[in-house]
């Protein structure tokens, strides 16, 4: 039996994927720029595999999006992949959510995540913070979509 307390509910499904982008920091004291794979994304954010972990709360540009965008976002969760350290999986909160990652058909509960935020202005290619989404825009519980999968 799973026991979903609030921190733990998703505001959108989760969809497997596999979307080149590039991460930057902007963080100064905690530098980081590279080429990384979206692994799984939500109309609030993304975990991506990086080489590098980063600390919670770095924030940083998700940039080479599908369509050209970019948006910025926070990290939320860093875990390490394996028992090495080479390979970690970076969990960020998107600050204006929506369907940056060209999802043709995104969940039905995606349109409500980016209703709820920011609505035109969370697509728009130059990304800005939207009064009051974020600390609160955390990864949702409400399950992952596998596309394909029936």
């Amino acid at each position: 039996m799973e026991i979903l307390t609030p921190r733990a509910v998703r505001r959108s499904t989760r969809v497997r994927v596999e979307i080149p982008i590039t991460v930057t920091s902007m963080d100064r004291k905690h530098p980081f720029s590279a080429k990384c794979t979206a692994l799984v994304v939500s109309a609030q954010g993304c975990g991506f595999r990086a080489s590098q972990a980063l600390p919670t709360g770095t924030p940083v540009l998700l940039s080479d999006l599908p369509g050209g965008g970019n948006a910025s976002a926070r990290v939320a969760s860093c875990l390490p992949l394996g028992q090495d350290g080479k390979q970690f999986l970076i969990g960020v909160s998107l600050y204006n959510h929506g369907n940056i990652w060209g999802i043709a058909d995104p969940p039905e509960d995606w349109a409500v995540a980016s209703d709820a935020s920011a609505g035109p202005a969370s697509l728009d290619k130059t990304a800005h913070k939207s009064k009051g989404s974020w600390p609160y825009n955390l990864f949702s519980g409400q399950g992952e979509a596998h596309p394909g999968r029936k």
